[in-house]
């Protein structure tokens, strides 16, 4: 390996441990170089690959002769166009059906115990063993293919041949077995390789994507030829620099799992002080505590928060602490709550007069004990139905085929977000939907789309397996209760006492929702929405520093 090539690899091993599939790269790349002849210095006292061909021409002759191989086919030479990259000089292009058997066959007793091995027991990582389970010889020696220690397998079928599964059959009962049809098997009947070596070949990102355009057959049935596997030129190093090569791919693979174990390490601390750090704010017994407790989180932000987990966590305690009536300072000149639900209340019996909605039915008063954590003084616990109303409307939706039609999987998870626009006709919606009016809450009530609620932006019909809300108070502090775990706790324990896996209106309608003064609702949506509008910066900040990265070992990668 000279200087420069050193170099590049050490940087890329600098650049790896923050960088998204990093790693992977650069296991890719030790690869990659190994079989460019840049891995491990030449030697020159090592015996050419030119004469580990000749002594291969002279074995093939003796095993001709002594009747235990037949008279190899002549392959074609390697023509330079052929040639993806220029090899030292002791090195040779040839094609591995020149230098071994492909897909022999095991001539064995019957009753003589072997190894099976169907797909499922081959792994895609490097130098991960087989594993086989004990046959008869007379039980697999048909209509399977044939493997002996030592033999080196490859999957040729997709997707296994895209994910790198390959192996060296090692330790089968009685040297011999037989397995799966989708593989290619090398024989190492001249030994001219290090079996190792030809493992490495044979996980080179640059042989696989090679080998993936090369592929026959239909969708989901895709193959790597035989012709592909037999003929594609093959570096042949000396086979002194091949157990070196091997044993540098190991150092380095070596150091690849010490970097992986590091970053699972520091990802598992910093989600341990975050956990703990969050559990100590949520927990919080009084102000001064509670104000310790943030300025924690504040000191060590940044290291908090530069992974995507952590960001989603904080979104789910900003809805947490709003709900605590801990996000905003309450105000001692807003109107409480509890009058509040005295104009709820005339409302409610304006509408049921009107006509507008029906007489809702008298809820249980909140016991001391369904009560989840105190609230501030000016806050009340009431029940859903008492501050919403659920308005269900169920027509046909194939005799409303341009209106605006909402389901579940238009919602994004816990955000409140509508991630499409659609019709009915385009959804291909046909049965029973629930009509909805614009400034009405859409609740998904089947599993598993719990936490998926959206404001409706417009008319139009949704699922029937979504409720339209009508509420009482602000809208979108509605909303984020809904999307708060003081609710979701609720949604859980309720879907766990029914047998369908659906939340019900009975259920729906006695859960405990913690509710401010109507001011101090303004005040809590205004802050959560600045607070959000932070963590989206914080995903895109992490997402161009991952962009980053991805960018500069890319560049590594293209110099090679």
């Amino acid at each position: 390996m000279n200087n420069e090539t050193a170099a590049l690899l050490e940087k890329h091993f600098d650049t790896a441990f923050d960088s998204p599939n990093g790693i992977k790269k650069l296991r890719e790349l030790i690869l990659t170089l190994a079989m460019q002849g840049k891995l491990v210095p030449q030697d020159p006292i090592d015996r050419p690959a030119s004469e580990l061909l000749k002594a291969i021409e002279t074995e093939k002759k003796a095993l001709v002769k002594e009747g235990k191989i037949k008279t190899p086919k002549p392959l074609p030479e390697v023509t330079p166009d052929e040639i993806s990259h220029n090899l030292p000089k002791s090195w040779e292009w040839v094609r591995l059906g020149e230098i071994g058997e492909i897909n022999p066959r095991n001539v064995c007793n019957d009753d003589t115990e072997v190894g099976f091995v169907p797909m499922p027991l081959i792994f895609a990582g490097y130098r991960v063993p087989h594993k086989f389970e004990v046959r008869r010889w007379f039980e697999i020696k048909k209509g399977y293919t044939h493997f002996a220690d030592g033999d080196i397998a490859l999957a040729k079928i997709t997707p296994c041949f895209e994910n790198k599964k390959s192996c060296i059959f090692k330790n089968l009962p009685n040297g011999i077995g037989a397995g799966t049809t989708e593989i290619h098997i090398f024989r190492n009947t001249f030994k001219s390789i290090y079996p190792e070596y030809l493992l490495a070949y044979l996980k080179d990102p640059r042989y696989i994507s090679l080998g993936t355009s090369k592929m026959t057959g239909s969708a989901g049935q895709k193959r790597v030829p035989t012709d592909f596997f037999t003929l594609n030129p093959f570096p042949l190093p000396p086979l002194a620099e091949q157990h070196r090569i091997v044993a540098e791919i190991d150092r380095l693979m070596a150091r690849c799992d010490e970097l992986e174990k590091l970053r699972t390490d520091r990802t598992q601390k910093r989600t341990i002080v975050h956990t703990a750090a969050i559990d100590r704010l949520l927990t919080a017994k009084d102000d001064r505590d509670f104000s310790n407790a943030w300025s924690f989180i504040t000191q060590h932000f940044r290291e908090l928060y530069s992974v995507k987990e952590n960001v989603i966590e904080l979104r789910k305690v900003i809805l947490q602490l709003a709900v605590m009536g801990k996000l905003v300072p309450q105000d001692p000149n807003d109107e409480p709550a509890s009058e509040l639900l005295k104009a709820i209340e005339l409302e409610k019996q304006r509408l049921v007069k009107e006509g507008e909605i029906k007489k809702p039915k008298i809820l249980p008063n909140i016991k001391l004990e369904e009560i989840p954590y105190p609230l501030p003084k000016s806050w009340e616990w009431v029940r859903f139905f008492t501050i919403n109303t659920v308005k269900s409307e169920l027509v046909s939706a194939k005799d409303y085929p341009l209106e605006n039609q909402i389901a579940p999987d238009s919602i994004e998870k816990g955000s409140g977000r509508l991630l499409l626009h659609r019709t009915v006709e385009e959804f291909g919606a046909t049965g029973p939907n629930n009509r909805f009016h614009k400034g009405q809450i859409l609740y998904s009530k089947i599993r598993p789309s719990l936490n998926k609620a959206v404001i409706a932006p417009y008319g139009g019909l949704c699922s029937a397996d979504m409720y339209p809300i009508q509420t009482f108070v602000d809208l979108k502090f509605m909303l984020k209760v809904i999307l708060s775990e003081v609710f979701l706790e609720q949604v859980r324990q309720a879907e766990n006492r029914v047998k369908m896996p659906k939340l019900n209106l009975e259920s729906l309608s006695i859960f405990q929702i913690p509710l401010p003064p109507l001011a101090e609702q303004h005040r809590i949506v205004a802050k959560i929405d600045r607070l959000m509008e932070l963590c989206d910066r914080l995903e895109a900040s992490i997402e161009a520093t991952k962009l980053k990265q991805s960018d500069l070992l890319n560049a590594v990668m293209s110099r090679v």
